[in-house]
């Protein structure tokens, strides 16, 4: 699951932290890290903010340039520094991006397509 919202993190630190993120913008997409779906989860460690993230693929080539944008806006919130830990597991997927972000990229929602049809097959 992929955080998309501000109402997924408690801690206000965090929530400041999420809304430098939506500044960054995944050059390939033109959208923001938050609403594609590419941040996991957001933490603490050693009295730094982690961010444990994703690609779109293992091998994205603008993969290295969102690590720098991310380190770039973490530091200008005054950090001296930001851990992100890159996962693959779970690997992403368009159903990770928010609502916003699915209607802006023309992405069907597979469940809610799949939860119609079965509404349909129940009523014919």
């Amino acid at each position: 699951m992929s955080i998309t919202s501000e109402e997924q993190v408690k801690d206000p630190k965090l929530k400041e932290i999420l809304r430098a993120l939506k500044e960054v913008t995944d050059p390939e997409v033109g959208m923001n890290i938050v609403d594609l779906g590419l941040i996991y989860d957001l933490g603490w460690e050693n009295n730094l903010p982690k961010i444990v993230m994703t690609w779109t693929t293992p091998m994205c080539p603008v993969g290295p340039i969102i690590n720098a944008m991310i380190d770039h806006k973490i530091k200008e919130l005054g950090y001296p520094d930001v851990i992100i830990e890159l996962t693959f597991d779970p690997p992403w997927d368009p159903s990770m991006m928010s609502e916003e972000a699915k209607l802006k990229l023309g992405v069907k929602d597979e469940k809610k397509e799949e939860e119609k049809e079965d509404l349909n097959k129940e009523k014919g």
